[in-house]
């Protein structure tokens, strides 16, 4: 049987222990919060395939909620014996195949995207596994960006340039933080609207200004905001 001393030190070490792996989890500064485009995702020479849930709305969708430093790296994969449970997050899942759909090939449900975004990110992120989805979904829904962009004018239409700034205005009106807008180039070759980065602040309550932006996918002067409904655009 152990002495009252000896055990009182092994819980002083295990609590040590714990407080160190919860700390280790949530070393970092700040999160980006990502959303994509799906008419840029797919109008490119690589394509994209719809969900088994079909075409999604023509509105932004999420890719993820990401911890960040403050230099520029971030911690990824943080728990690698962690895995999806999707008994955490069943009452979330029909919004989540709204929201946060997959366009990669070959179709799929989604889990398989939301898995690889839990694990990499989310389990650095210091939030459960359901928390973390719940919090991507509420910014998605705070961040209104299609809304932003369509109260300034900005339309997804074929033909139709806008300024880089204008976008990032109309965003910064209607969220009050200052977006990254991360471009890439159809099949064409022109430039147009793929990712909008927010940043939030690390206990993941409120949008901030981004202490450090992105590097790559600059934007030209003049971008494309491709539509994505049937009416404006052939089916990809």
């Amino acid at each position: 049987m152990l002495k009252p001393q000896k055990s009182l030190l092994i819980k002083i070490i295990v609590l040590q222990c714990l407080l160190v792996v919860c700390a280790a989890s949530q070393d970092f500064d700040f999160f980006y919060f990502v959303q994509q485009w799906p008419a840029s995702y797919c109008d490119t020479r690589r394509s994209c395939c719809y969900p088994f849930t079909g075409k999604p709305d023509e509105d932004f969708s999420i890719h993820g909620l990401w911890p960040n430093y403050e230099n520029g790296k971030w911690p990824q994969n943080c728990d690698p014996e962690s895995s999806l449970d999707e008994s955490e997050i069943s009452d979330l899942i029909r919004t989540m195949e709204k929201n946060w759909p997959s366009l990669a090939c070959p179709s799929s449900d989604g889990v398989r995207f939301w898995s690889h975004e839990w694990m990499k990110h989310g389990t650095c992120s210091g939030l459960g596994e359901r928390a973390y989805f719940q919090t991507a979904l509420n910014f998605k829904n705070k961040s209104n960006l299609l809304q932003n962009l369509k109260n300034a004018g900005i339309h997804p239409r074929n033909g139709e340039h806008y300024s880089v700034e204008s976008i990032k205005k109309a965003i910064e009106d209607g969220v009050g933080h200052t977006p990254f807008i991360e471009c890439n180039v159809d099949s064409q070759g022109n430039h147009q609207v793929y990712q909008v980065y927010l940043c939030v602040d690390s206990s993941a309550s409120n949008f901030i200004d981004c202490p450090v932006f992105p590097h790559g996918g600059r934007c030209g002067s003049k971008i494309e905001f491709p539509p994505f409904s049937s009416t404006d655009h052939d089916d990809f």
